[in-house]
């Protein structure tokens, strides 16, 4: 028998062979390539609107590789992106690990309620160059093919505050 082939898919790595380990299954929604469109705002930034590719993938672990990319919608130029992990024990607690191009890396705890999941940052720690980031909260709620989440953040020494909003589709 050969080795499972491990392969990265836009920003995700993926076995499609690999069975789904049991403790991720109730993030099995997720799997997949999603895109779409997004708005962003902050008290200290312009408003803007990006496009978005998020890809979750795995590899028969305990977790799902995930990956994200946005562009700006007016000038089609990068402007963000995210790697990480998303990790269960099989019940409806969720972590998600992910590091940012920003000079940041930010842990998150919360909750898998159905086909919506909200996590909390317990830490978000910062390069000498990094923007202070306090604190950082994710809703995403699936149904069926469209994922939506809103994004808020206590950032550069202001409270919680909304920051993104985007509906995305999942890619056949």
């Amino acid at each position: 028998p050969h080795p499972a082939r491990h392969v990265w898919k836009g920003d995700a790595m993926s076995d499609a062979s690999a069975d789904l380990h049991p403790d991720v299954a109730a993030l099995a929604h997720l799997l997949g390539t999603w895109s779409g469109h997004g708005t962003g705002s902050y008290p200290t930034i312009e408003p803007f609107e990006y496009d978005e590719t998020i890809t979750f993938g795995h590899v028969g672990k305990p977790f799902l590789s995930y990956g994200q990319r946005t562009t700006r919608s007016d000038n089609g130029l990068p402007s963000h992106a995210e790697l990480g992990y998303l990790r269960s024990d099989g019940t409806s607690a969720v972590e998600l690990i992910l590091a940012h191009p920003t000079g940041l890396t930010e842990l998150c705890e919360g909750t898998i309620d159905g086909p919506t999941i909200t996590l909390r940052s317990i830490s978000v720690v910062g390069s000498s160059t990094a923007k202070p980031v306090r604190a950082v909260e994710r809703q995403l709620t699936v149904e069926g093919d469209r994922l939506h989440y809103v994004l808020r953040m206590s950032a550069v020494g202001l409270p919680m505050t909304h920051h993104l909003e985007a509906e995305l589709v999942r890619q056949a």
